[in-house]
């Protein structure tokens, strides 16, 4: 009789650690990630991911490092949205020094309340910016109706001025107008309100100065 009743009592913990386990194995991840990009604007590294749903995020802390073999860096943390089941958005900027000359590394630690946490992919970003020289790029689209992306490069520190003009030299409206560290640019040009035709845009950086014709057709 004992010995019975020592087999049912075993047999009934087996069980409910097996219902245990298998719960926990088919529970959802707590964040979906679906995106995650890194792009270099100047000397910042801007970074955006975006998560389709989350459960108990406590947030996520944001990491670098010059080499996957090394310790890496934590450089800022930006609070999850604890639960939801609706696409969040985050984003975060890494300013780095003057010296960029290497390639560096990012990843997010995606940490629970309850203090467990995962890893996102591993994103790599080249910061040399030795070869940049100063340009203005054509724009893009152009034609466009009713936005365009006007995308310039500075090799070195200057204060940068972009302007849009009509075909009679009034001035449109001023894009940039500040102090801006060496890199690549892109900066939105609105055409709405404005009539079909030529349009010009111009920068002006330090001594450098360009301009090139677009054209809006709507």
């Amino acid at each position: 009789m004992r010995t019975t009743t020592a087999f049912l009592i075993l047999f009934s913990l087996q069980l409910f650690a097996g219902i245990g386990s298998s719960a926990s194995a088919v529970s959802p991840l707590p964040v979906e990630l679906i995106s995650f990009t890194a792009n270099l604007n100047g000397s910042n590294v801007e970074l955006r991911w975006v998560t389709a749903t989350e459960v108990n995020n406590f947030g996520f802390s944001v990491e670098t490092c010059h080499d996957k073999s090394q310790l890496w860096e934590t450089v800022g943390f930006i609070p999850g949205s604890g639960n939801s089941n609706s696409p969040k958005e985050y984003s975060f900027t890494d300013h780095l020094k003057l010296n960029l000359d290497h390639t560096l590394f990012y990843r997010l630690k995606q940490i629970d309340n309850n203090g467990k946490f995962e890893y996102s992919k591993v994103l790599e970003i080249s910061t040399d910016i030795q070869l940049l020289t100063f340009k203005l790029q054509q724009n893009h689209p152009n034609p466009f109706n009713p936005s365009t992306i006007i995308t310039y490069s500075i090799p070195a520190s200057s204060y940068v001025i972009v302007e849009v003009y009509n075909v009679l030299g009034k001035l449109i409206t001023t894009l940039v107008n500040k102090n801006q560290d060496p890199g690549s640019y892109k900066v939105s040009f609105d055409a709405r309100g404005l009539s079909n035709g030529i349009y010009y845009y111009r920068i002006q950086a330090g001594t450098f100065t360009e301009t090139k014709k677009m054209l809006l057709l709507k």
